[in-house]
């Protein structure tokens, strides 16, 4: 039965012209959980893909499944673009996620566990060590965990505890010596998230990795004294994390409060989730299913040989120890429009020219040196920015600081909604409201993605020059060593128009008529790429040349897939590089027969948006902070920015030519959603961009060219 109906999900699945948005996001997972199937990474690299695709299904679970409970527990109607309704669709996802869940797990025991040994190192329970080690641990036990742990019991005169979400915790079930066995109980040692992962030991050869709950384990009748212990069972919960604040037009004080009321309520949200390791008390998952509203499908099963919550392994993967076997990122080199980097005075540089930064492959300290600078030069008047989130210990908060106690006039905009970076984003945001800096705390319902920095210098002569940086990534130096990002620094006028004409928005009350350089969201940046791409469409009917090549992160609005569908259908050549979500389905007879997707997913993170129209050779290229999304467009203050400089804009079509050229961490998506690897052809040397990005010459620059 269960069978035909999932036969019955895939024939509606595979008529429907466009791809779940989550259902993608899992093929998305498994390409990097891929990653750590790679013969040629050390188990060091393994373990981090490994640990990312934990992280991400856990953010998964939070935000997409608990955004479907919400449909499913409140009986609102939804149909996925998979053509699902709101349950079928969860009993495919939930299938989806099982054997996922399975391919993790089985990775871990088959091809990593075997081989952490001869990689020096190795996980243990305490049994397994030597008399010595175990009395260490013991007294490990009593004097650092012991007094942490708090056993909640659970009967007829005390409330159901609070478990919180992605916690490990013990239900253990016991009985007082000559009850019956209806009088059994129900109690929870949850595992608090300040006590390390493991429990190290360091001998000469190897380093012994005892998991924290092992070390509970066996010393858990210490909190259960003069009962009967009948079960100990490891389990852990995913509580729905996804909220959406209501319209309001307090933008303060009340404005805050709402936010912390939600990040309150994601300590209790409905239980999504539950991970437990097998040979579990059936009395125990049963009373806790009840009590949670949770079926079957959503129980996670973890073998006792195995491990629960794969992130855990961050603890590992950072040992000094190990830090010679894992690779080290390259230094970072000079941009190639700005060879001379920090040779000169930035602000000197960028009145005689404009710089293209492409991350991490060069570094952020040109934006960092350009902003304490500007703290420091007396003849600057102003620093605007928007912020979505900072590195935890950031030079940019310090620098802001210092600008406002050197009295320049300071206005950010903290986006206090970028998910998960609420709490350090208000708690930032306060210590520059407190320096005297204007600081705006979003606008109403909307997020605020954009990336921007304008500062305005005068010279000897009072005369005013506006420095902009536009980018597509956060303001963040630890990401910015990680993930791949455009950013321009520039001192056009026309750009340096647009840009603070945006933030008279953001900051006032000000509805501007047309930017000339820049498109932005949620105004009219899905009709503009509209336009674009119908203006392709109409240069194939008329047998001019024509092409579309874009970078992103996720491709799910409906109106831009079906707008490239047509220009597919009228002999467009398209080609889309996106890493994660794509609902759009390449490759489909009648539909999309000139669409090519390709995902990189490798070392580092490509989180860059590039747009290039071949516009019958006169090239429209733009880049900037906006995915092809419903949210993107509606939900969030997005800009795209164009580059007119001939050179800087043969530099981001270069960056298109060789992501499409990648054969290291390419992979191909097919027609039915499905994706496969890209590997080098007889005779076709290896193509990884997160190499050869580090010695992009001038030369390769100039003699670009994309197939249309």
């Amino acid at each position: 039965m269960k069978v035909a109906s999932k036969d019955k999900f895939d024939s509606i699945i595979e008529s429907s012209d466009l791809v779940s948005r989550d259902l993608s996001w899992l093929k998305f997972n498994d390409r990097v959980l891929d990653q750590s199937k790679k013969e040629q990474r050390s188990i060091f690299e393994k373990l981090k893909f490994l640990a990312i695709t934990a992280s991400n299904l856990d953010e998964f679970f939070m935000i997409r499944i608990g955004s479907l409970y919400n449909y499913l527990d409140y009986e609102k109607e939804r149909v996925d673009y998979s053509g699902l309704r709101e349950e079928p669709f969860k009993m495919r996802l939930m299938l989806e996620c099982q054997e996922f869940h399975k391919r993790q797990q089985e990775h871990f025991l088959n091809n990593l566990l075997p081989k952490m040994s001869e990689s020096g190192f190795i996980l243990s329970n305490v049994r397994n060590l030597e008399m010595e080690e175990q009395d260490y641990i013991k007294s490990y036990f009593m004097k650092a965990v012991y007094p942490m742990l708090t056993p909640m019991v659970f009967d007829g005169y005390r409330t159901f505890p609070i478990l919180m979400n992605k916690l490990l915790v013990f239900g253990v079930v016991t009985l007082a010596p000559g009850d019956k066995k209806e009088n059994k109980k129900l109690s929870f040692v949850q595992i608090p998230a300040n006590i390390p992962r493991f429990f190290e030991i360091e001998r000469e050869d190897v380093v012994i990795y005892v998991p924290i709950e092992e070390v509970i384990r066996e010393n858990i009748i210490t909190l259960f004294r003069n009962v009967n212990i009948e079960s100990i069972n490891l389990f852990r919960i995913t509580r729905n994390g996804d909220f959406t604040l209501e319209e309001s037009e307090d933008m303060d004080a009340n404005f805050l409060e709402e936010v912390k009321r939600k990040l309150n309520e994601r300590k209790t949200g409905r239980v999504v989730r539950i991970e437990i390791e097998e040979g579990y008390s059936r009395w125990m998952i049963n009373l806790l299913k009840e009590r949670w509203n949770i079926q079957d499908d959503s129980i996670f099963k973890v073998d006792r040989t195995s491990m629960m919550d794969f992130s855990g392994f961050w603890q590992v993967i950072g040992n000094r120890r190990f830090k010679d076997k894992i690779p080290q990122i390259p230094t970072p080199v000079p941009p190639i429009s700005y060879p001379e980097d920090g040779t000169d005075d930035i602000f000197q540089v960028l009145r005689g020219r404009d710089i293209l930064l492409h991350h991490p492959y060069n570094n952020i300290d040109p934006i960092l040196e350009l902003i304490e600078k500007a703290v420091e030069d007396p003849n600057v008047m102003a620093i605007k920015m928007t912020i979505y989130r900072l590195a935890k210990d950031s030079r940019i908060t310090k620098a802001l600081l210092r600008a406002a106690e050197n009295g320049k006039h300071v206005s950010v905009l903290f986006e206090v909604k970028a998910r998960f970076d609420e709490e350090n984003n208000i708690r930032e945001a306060k210590k520059l409201q407190k320096a005297g800096c204007f600081v705006i705390y979003g606008i109403s319902n909307l997020k605020t993605h954009t990336k921007l920095l304008l500062i305005v210098k005068k010279d000897e002569n009072n005369y005013v020059t506006r420095y902009v940086h536009l980018g597509s990534g956060n303001y963040n130096e630890d990401t910015a060593r990680l993930y791949t990002d455009i950013g321009l620094l520039t001192t056009n006028e026309v750009l340096a128009n647009d840009v603070s004409e945006f933030f008279n928005v953001i900051t006032g009350h000000s509805m501007p008529m047309t930017y000339q350089n820049l498109i932005t969201a949620p105004r009219d940046m899905r009709n503009q790429l509209i336009e674009f791409i119908e203006q392709e469409a109409e240069n194939a009917r008329n047998g001019l040349p024509s092409g579309i090549f874009i970078k992103v992160n996720s491709l799910e609005d409906s109106e831009i897939i079906y707008a490239l569908y047509r220009a597919s259908q009228s002999g467009v050549m398209i080609k889309l590089i996106i890493r994660g979500i794509c609902c759009l389905r390449p490759g489909r007879a009648g539909l999309s027969e000139n669409i090519q997707v390709l995902s990189l997913v490798g070392d580092f993170l490509e989180h860059s948006r590039i747009y290039h129209f071949h516009n019958n050779g006169k090239t429209r290229t733009y880049a900037g902070s906006a995915d092809m999304m419903v949210r993107s467009f509606d939900k969030r203050l997005e800009s795209l920015f164009r580059i007119e400089d001939s050179f800087l804009e043969k530099q981001l079509m270069n960056i298109l030519s060789y992501n499409l050229r990648d054969n290291t961490n390419s992979y191909i998506m097919m027609e039915d959603g499905t994706y496969v690897p890209k590997i080098p052809q007889v005779d076709e040397a290896e193509f990884n961009v997160h190499k050869e990005f580090f010695s992009v010459r001038i030369e390769d620059v100039l003699s670009v060219k994309l197939v249309h």
